[in-house]
């Protein structure tokens, strides 16, 4: 029976498949998401964040032992230790803006990330960007003011958090695209785990408070639901092509307004809604064009 739903699965279309896995593992991280906000609210963000990435560490152990140690070997350790540091300052930046303001906002702007790699991409890496492109990223960082709203009600120094973690996210991606050159996926993974856990750890120390045992079970369910959510998301990405599945990770704003109101009682404002689908768009056509450009 089970080689018989195998088989049928097999005969469903890669890129069908690869949306399939990118939506549940979109559900899981902001299930993860949404503990870490739970969570953060007794306990110290930075206690929150190094379990999470504790957990990283101690799942890819397996993976590396399995591989052979050898595939630890590199000559670029000191860009590993960079994505690791940026990867360490995103997180945290999401995390704080995560616990502070409306989950469906924090969700939003992090998916501004395609429009910081056009900034980055034309005015630090000198690439040529179409003039369309870049009225599509324009519009896209108006729908993080919509959310913002910086000139209403102020600068709110965590919705900034929030495009900060954005940022750094966006750093994140362009050190894997310079460390999948010359190293495995494995030697990648293992030791972005590893130096972030070591950032981590001071001042997940510094602040540490003893957490009670239901505490205790949400840390790990946050740190499971983050592993298996990106495991899943990344071999979606595997299987279809990207220009068909990226899209899908979207899901992860509509679930974030959902659990935001449902869990948390945030009921978000109209331009809340207006901001993100801003966003969506810009994003999605940026993904799209990417994609053909390659």
């Amino acid at each position: 029976m089970n080689s018989g739903i195998l088989a049928m699965w097999e005969r469903i279309p890669a890129n069908i498949r690869g949306a399939c896995f990118v939506s549940c593992g979109a559900f899981l991280l902001i299930i993860m998401a949404s503990l870490v906000k739970h969570l953060g609210q007794n306990l110290p963000a930075f206690e929150v964040l190094f379990v999470r990435f504790l957990a990283g560490l101690i799942v890819i152990m397996p993976l590396v032992w399995r591989v052979g140690l050898k595939t630890l070997r590199t000559s670029k350790i000191h860009l590993h230790a960079t994505r690791g540091l940026v990867g360490f300052i995103g997180n945290m930046l999401f995390f704080f803006a995560l616990i502070h303001i409306p989950i469906a906002d924090t969700v939003s702007i992090q998916f501004s990330r395609p429009l910081f790699m056009i900034v980055i991409a034309a005015v630090f890496l000198s690439e040529n960007v179409s003039f369309l492109r870049k009225i599509i990223t324009v519009i896209g960082f108006g729908g993080i003011l919509l959310i913002t709203q910086p000139f209403a009600e102020g600068v709110d120094p965590w919705a900034l958090s929030a495009v900060g973690g954005a940022f750094f996210g966006t750093l994140v991606v362009l050190t894997v695209k310079l460390l999948t050159r010359t190293e495995q996926t494995v030697t990648i993974m293992f030791y972005f785990a590893l130096f972030t856990t070591l950032f981590a750890l001071i001042p997940a120390v510094m602040t540490w408070q003893s957490p009670t045992m239901n505490e205790w079970i949400l840390l790990i369910l946050a740190g499971a639901f983050g592993i298996i959510g990106q495991g899943l998301f990344t071999h979606g990405l595997g299987l279809g092509e990207t220009s068909f599945v990226m899209p899908f990770d979207y899901l992860r704003i509509v679930y974030a307004f959902i659990f935001g109101i449902i869990w948390f009682g945030e009921v978000p404002e109209i331009w809340s809604f207006i901001g993100a689908a801003v966003i969506i768009f810009s994003s999605i056509y940026l993904v799209r064009s990417e994609s053909r450009a390659g």
